[in-house]
């Protein structure tokens, strides 16, 4: 199982990314929509509105500027498919004064030691295994962000540069580049929030090292990539939320994301061209602002069946979250979880940060 998800992983990356003209592919960068945070992934990434810590710097760098120290830093650690797959993030935000805020969030979506049987057959016919070797394909992001209040009460704005760096062993590479921008709204109890990923498209230059595998691939009779450049499209994310005081210990709030994505027609809820429309939702339950319940729903689609019928699916995800001295926040999110569908993969998030003020 591992070995063949491993060359399927790998056979994509050539096949979608060796192509000779610049066509815009409609999932490009994906490991970018994964998410960041127990708190986002328990909500099924409906924060956009609400985001109030380090992960804004992914989520929507406006909200950078509501971390409440000088200096906050998190980490998160996930695994998909039975663990081969490994997927970290590490994130730090500093006050620059009163009003704005700079942030640096670093993203791995990596698959490690897979092996290498180029040479394991010599010219002759012999398998000689000591020639087996290993190696990586990981996709990389550097996220830097600045974010300020405007003099509109109420009002943030913010944005990211993003330097993206993607390898496949020593096989292929690529680096990339890309903008994204935000705005942030709170109104007594609402919040309104948009992220505008990629907003002048971002662009990853391939190059393949052919020597390394040219030979075997013309004796298989496949087609020798070329270098090349992917194009990322511009996605929007609303949100809006209100929170709600269910007593003086407890309080609610519910918020519902927007996805656009204008690279025509998605299986998603609202389908156009080039237009389409992704709804999510969350909920997060608080005790004394100390103990967390998250949940949320997303991924809404329709499964089309071989008798013609269409089965409707989406992606349910939960999470908790603890709040310690104003200072550690410890988060964890179950995800994937009753997904409708054959195989599920279920995928447990840790995640941590913590607040230093300057006088520490």
């Amino acid at each position: 199982m591992k070995y063949i998800f491993l060359i399927l992983l790998f056979t994509f990356s050539i096949v979608v990314f060796g192509q000779e003209d610049t066509k815009t592919p409609k999932y490009s960068n994906e490991f970018l929509s994964i998410g960041v945070g127990a708190r986002s992934l328990g909500m099924a990434n409906s924060v956009i509105a609400t985001v109030n810590d380090v992960t804004g710097g992914y989520w929507n760098p406006s909200a950078i500027t509501k971390i409440p120290n000088d200096l906050q830093i998190g980490a998160m650690h996930n695994e998909y498919f039975a663990g081969i797959g490994k997927y970290d993030y590490l994130g730090a935000v500093a006050k620059l004064g009163d009003s704005a805020s700079f942030g640096v969030s670093i993203i791995r979506f990596g698959v490690d030691d897979i092996p290498n049987t180029l040479d394991l057959v010599d010219s002759e016919g012999n398998v000689h295994y000591d020639r087996i070797t290993s190696f990586s394909v990981a996709d990389w992001a550097f996220i830097f962000s600045y974010a300020m209040k405007s003099k509109v009460p109420g009002l943030r704005y913010g944005a990211n540069v993003k330097i993206i760096r993607r390898v496949v062993g020593e096989f292929a590479g690529s680096w990339g580049f890309g903008l994204d921008a935000s705005a942030l709204y709170d109104l007594k109890t609402w919040h309104f929030g948009a992220m505008f990923r990629d907003v002048t498209s971002t662009f990853n230059a391939w190059s393949f090292n052919t020597e390394t595998f040219e030979e075997t691939f013309l004796i298989t009779g496949n087609e020798i990539p070329v270098n090349s450049l992917e194009i990322t499209m511009p996605k929007l994310l609303l949100g809006a939320a209100k929170d709600f005081r269910l007593s003086n210990k407890f309080g609610l709030l519910v918020e519902v994301d927007l996805d656009l994505t204008f690279d025509g027609k998605r299986n998603v809820v609202i389908k156009g061209d080039p237009i389409s429309i992704d709804p999510h939702m969350g909920l997060e339950v608080n005790f004394k602002q100390m103990v967390f319940f998250r949940a949320g729903v997303g991924n809404f689609q329709e499964i089309p069946n071989l008798d013609n019928t269409n089965d409707f699916t989406f992606q349910p995800s939960i999470g908790l979250g603890l709040r310690l001295f104003d200072r550690l926040g410890i988060g964890y999110a179950f995800s994937d979880v009753g997904t409708q569908s054959a195989i599920a993969l279920y995928s447990n998030v840790i995640y941590l940060h913590y607040s230093i003020d300057k006088t520490e």
